[in-house]
């Protein structure tokens, strides 16, 4: 599976000199370098070969085919132009192995393995809401020079993705006809052994505010940037985890165990989207509930490039318990459960890493948490050893968390990004006419 240290991704090559332009001007971070569009590049004066090397580069990471960068970008030629090479010469001129070749040529697939149609998306379980889920009450508006990169990429015609930011949520916009039946999800209970061992129950309702809002937490790492050091050099002091997501609304990945392979893809899977959760004003996290720093380097920023939070007394993770931790036998729920083994199949499948390392009968989750004291909106529990919150329904919370701001916005105030005022007027529009609720026009809000 292709890094996020974005070292590893310019390589050796032409692109690598740009690394302190890229810095100074926002495209400090994988995901968001691979959404550049030729406006961008041109901005800052790109030639032509380090705009061939960077579609090549994004298409390669995006296929986990990152060890041949090097070789291709040196051949000189485009990335159509080695697209309609013969599998003879892939693999004589760049050493590319035959399966290699496959993934290569096949233009419309990423490096994604979903599960087995057999296996639905996860059960849905109606959640009592926390007693603090209220609407926002303030827009937090985003100044950053690198969220001003991320707004106009996706709101302009991209080389690499052709996509704008709406036409990107709308790829992740489950389907009509679909009931969000709670905000508590979990996957389903598999029969393991022939049905001789019954899975573990999960909790029904989601877990109160005041279950989070006061854990001790640390942070590991800071959120990646070019150039800076693996890992913080001097510990944090401890904090408390309502300072997260006292400014903005926060997803928070509860990891099992950062060395297993089905975490690890997880992660990598979830931290691809940061330009959408950067766009909507969503922060990241990975919350780890045991220390081994040999662990963390491993997996940051190689499979996860944002913050990286130690919850010492595993709070985050009693909190996906109800109270008490998740655990689960890895003879009965794993070797024993069909799911277990899909999961695992697919994580092998994406070409990551493992070990063994560390405590990994604990079982994690997600969370998204609101600004300030507004509450839990969203809580996954990983019920199967490797199962992910769907990240369809991950962002379409978010953005509707987002409506949830401005809908509880003064008719007064404004929204002071142009493209924010677009897109927002779109999701607030969408919303009510779900609801049947006539809209208002965009000015309208100014």
């Amino acid at each position: 599976m292709a890094s996020f240290s974005v070292e590893d991704f310019v390589g050796n090559g032409v692109l690598k000199g740009l690394l302190p332009k890229l810095l100074e001007e926002g495209w400090d971070d994988v995901p968001t370098l691979k959404i550049m569009n030729s406006e961008d590049m041109d901005a800052i004066n790109m030639t032509q070969h380090q705009k061939d090397a960077l579609e090549i580069r994004t298409y390669l990471h995006d296929r986990a085919l990152m060890q041949y960068g090097e070789k291709l970008e040196a051949s000189g030629k485009c990335l159509p132009e080695l697209l309609n090479l013969s599998t003879e010469d892939l693999s004589s001129q760049f050493g590319m192995k035959r399966g290699h070749i496959a993934r290569f040529t096949d233009r419309t697939t990423a490096c994604a393995d979903p599960l087995p149609k057999s296996y639905g998306p996860p059960a849905r379980k109606t959640g009592t809401p926390s007693r603090n889920n209220s609407l926002y009450k303030n827009f937090a508006s985003v100044n950053s020079n690198k969220m001003q990169n991320t707004a106009k990429s996706f709101g302009r015609s991209s080389t690499n993705n052709g996509k704008s930011l709406e036409e990107s949520l709308a790829s992740f916009k489950i389907k009509d006809g679909y009931i969000f039946k709670g905000i508590v999800a979990a996957g389903p209970p598999v029969p393991r052994a022939c049905g001789c061992v019954q899975p573990p129950p999960v909790v029904d309702n989601v877990a109160p505010y005041s279950a989070i809002d006061s854990i001790s937490v640390q942070k590991l790492t800071p959120e990646y940037k070019i150039g800076m050091e693996r890992l913080v050099k001097s510990k944090t002091p401890p904090m408390k985890a309502s300072e997260l997501w006292r400014d903005k609304p926060a997803v928070l990945l509860c990891i099992r165990r950062p060395g297993c392979i089905m975490c690890r893809a997880e992660a990598h899977q979830l931290y691809t989207k940061k330009p959408i959760f950067d766009a909507l004003g969503i922060q990241i996290f990975a919350v780890l509930h045991e220390h081994i720093e040999s662990e963390v380097k491993d997996f940051w920023p190689r499979y996860w490039g944002g913050t990286v939070i130690y919850d010492r007394t595993m709070g985050f993770f009693k909190a996906l318990g109800g109270g008490k931790l998740l655990k689960d036998k890895f003879l009965s729920g794993f070797l024993f459960n069909p799911r277990a083994l899909a999961n695992y199949k697919r994580a092998k499948a994406m070409g990551i890493e493992q070990n063994f390392r560390g405590e990994g009968e604990i079982k994690g989750g997600l969370f998204i948490v609101g600004q300030g004291r507004t509450g839990i909106a969203y809580q996954f529990i990983e019920r199967n050893f490797g199962d992910w919150a769907p990240v369809a329904e991950v962002i379409e919370i978010c953005a509707r968390l987002q409506v949830t701001i401005v809908n509880s916005l003064s008719p007064n105030c404004s929204i002071a990004d142009p493209y924010y005022n677009h897109l927002f007027f779109n999701l607030i529009q969408n919303q009510q006419q779900e609801q049947g609720v006539s809209s208002k026009s965009p000015h309208e809000y100014e």
